[in-house]
């Protein structure tokens, strides 16, 4: 599988995902060979220290699937990390990112795939704009708290979106190494900071309104996660105000 030959890199997280990164891995394993055939996509499973068989499944299905790679996390250290590590090894024209539980489905790919070609270089996944299509809706408080952190990006931070914390985001691969090479964060705010990175480098961003499907099961902790997010929102802010990002030459 050569490296010009791979058009598309989608890269998935994983943390104790057993009981559901088989059907997802199935369900985007087959989208993509039926989209660009055998060799012409990769898929990267990073699996941030999972306690369980998520490995073991992983690896049961890559004996099949030759476009799948496994990285692997000996302690957890948090999704941004995982996201980092996938979007750096990644060797494809566009880059991917998609939560393990596709609640935006893999599908939606080809219109971000279209933004990417008329001319940007992220396209944010977003379940606020006008379009997009909640099939299965958070719980009223969840919601509430997403609307409370974007107003505050739009304040603290003067993000223009509408919805920065979806888990599907395409990148072009020179976007996401020169916004991952610099990227720190390790956990939840890790969107925040990749996007406003790539603002900062002059990279065009825009959102795409998609289809999502809330997952109950959501490791996003209503107690811990947001205090650790306003934590890693003033230190995005302090770093790049004092460390602004520099483009660097493209990785081969």
């Amino acid at each position: 599988m050569g490296q010009e030959a791979i058009q598309l890199s989608v890269v998935i997280p994983t943390y104790n995902e057993a009981s559901r990164i088989g059907p997802s891995l199935q369900r985007v394993w087959g989208y993509l060979r039926s989209r660009y055939g055998a060799g012409g996509f990769e898929m990267i499973v990073v699996d941030d220290g999972s306690r369980d068989s998520t490995v073991a499944v992983v690896e049961q299905f890559m004996a099949r699937a030759p476009e799948l790679r496994l990285i692997r996390f000996s302690q957890n250290r948090g999704k941004g990390a995982a996201i980092r590590a996938g979007m750096m090894a990644a060797t494809g024209a566009v880059v991917l990112f998609s939560d393990a539980d596709l609640s935006t489905p893999i599908e939606e790919v080809d219109g971000a795939l279209k933004l990417l070609s008329e001319g940007s270089d992220l396209v944010i996944g977003s379940r606020a704009l006008v379009g997009s299509q909640i099939l299965v809706r958070q719980t009223r408080l969840r919601e509430l708290m997403g609307k409370l952190f974007n107003r505050l990006l739009r304040v603290y931070l003067s993000i223009p979106f509408r919805d920065t914390q979806c888990g599907f985001k395409l990148f072009r691969r020179e976007a996401a190494h020169a916004v991952f090479q610099y990227a720190r964060i390790d956990g939840f705010a890790f969107d925040v900071e990749a996007i406003l990175i790539a603002m900062q480098l002059g990279y065009a961003v825009c959102e795409m309104p998609v289809r999502w499907i809330n997952d109950p099961s959501s490791q996003v902790s209503l107690l811990r996660h947001p205090v650790q997010m306003l934590v890693d929102l003033w230190r995005i802010r302090q770093r790049l105000a004092t460390e602004p990002p520099q483009r660097a030459t493209p990785l081969r």
